[in-house]
């Protein structure tokens, strides 16, 4: 790639950074977009991967900012979460509309629109950027316990449930990136210790989390492959272009592995065109291709040598007058 180019690059990202920092809420939460009004609201998914770019991109205090709007959040629900865990243990069924929200108003509230709301994978995602960006940082963690806490409670107990997936669809089904962002988190909090050394959970809580890792490990590892691959969700064989996190950066399973290898050329010959689809026949606004999954794919080849190719989707994604697919948020429709 031309110096220029490189420079060009440099300058887009800088200007990205500062954009994400000018619209970030007083309160932390980022929103989906500005001037939408639909996505005038945070979802920890989308979010917490945001912060994770800031993380890495040396914006501490933004990261911190919304991974507290995260924590007050949950913490403000810790009593709800309880009582949906009591509920299930005593056999009691819970519907989806009882479930926590997968997007929250910028100060926190559940919203009053209908919408495709019981999604997993946020409360994974937040939890596994939390502890990756404390590691990366040396931040503090102890005040996060109690939402830590309730996240792993809410996960252990409904982590395999069917709900909709990173497209807000297909809510009858298990899906391999929902499952494989519970993971994540589930893995990254049962490992994580405090500033003195002492675990994140306790125990008994401990055990049950490392539990619901191994339970969830099987499921995918019998039920989420097809033909060598990861699968769109269990059961099936189709492919989804959600599934690249799996790769990078969950490391569901080893990103160098024959399997890992295996998703990625399928994701790439079913699904890459200029840019990545979300899965076939998608229909949404026509189908298109997405910046953010073009992007995953990029960071996947970037971290297992295929920097010609890594380079080229960033090419993709700078390049200005291409079709980019319809309006989207970060990780959704």
């Amino acid at each position: 790639m031309p110096t220029a180019a490189r420079s060009d690059l440099r300058t887009l990202v800088e200007s990205s950074l500062t954009l994400i920092e000018a619209h970030q809420h007083p309160s932390g939460a980022y929103p989906a977009s500005p001037d939408y009004p639909v996505y005038r609201y945070s979802w920890l998914r989308d979010g917490a991967f945001i912060a994770d770019a800031m993380s890495r991109a040396g914006r501490v205090d933004s990261a911190d900012r919304f991974l507290r709007w995260c924590a007050t959040v949950i913490d403000s629900r810790a009593d709800r979460i309880a009582d949906l865990v009591a509920r299930t243990d005593r056999g009691e069924e819970i519907g989806a509309d009882e479930m926590l929200p997968t997007r929250y108003t910028l100060d926190g509230g559940d919203g009053d629109e209908p919408w495709w709301n019981f999604q997993l994978d946020g409360y994974g995602t937040w939890l596994w950027v939390l502890v990756t960006h404390a590691a990366r940082h040396g931040r503090p963690i102890d005040a996060y316990r109690p939402a830590i806490r309730s996240t792993v409670d809410y996960l252990v107990a409904f982590g395999d449930r069917p709900c909709y997936d990173w497209w807000e669809e297909h809510a009858e089904h298990r899906h391999v990136a929902t499952l494989g962002a519970v993971l994540a988190g589930l893995r990254a909090v049962v490992h994580a210790c405090d500033a003195h050394g002492q675990a994140l959970l306790d125990p008994a809580r401990g055990a049950a989390a490392g539990a619901t890792v191994n339970k969830l490990e099987a499921l995918v590892a019998t039920d989420g492959i097809a033909d060598g691959h990861l699968t769109k969700w269990l059961g099936g064989n189709a492919v989804d272009g959600s599934l690249l996190a799996c790769l990078t950066p969950f490391e569901v399973v080893d990103p160098c592995g024959p399997l890992a290898e295996r998703t990625y050329d399928q994701v790439r010959d079913q699904l890459l065109r200029g840019g990545v689809y979300r899965y076939l026949g998608d229909t949404f606004y026509g189908g298109g291709e997405w910046l953010i999954l073009t992007a995953w794919l990029g960071w996947h080849e970037a971290r297992t040598g295929r920097t010609e190719a890594a380079l080229g989707r960033l090419d993709w994604i700078a390049r200005p007058g291409h079709s980019r697919g319809p309006p989207a948020r970060a990780g959704q429709r």
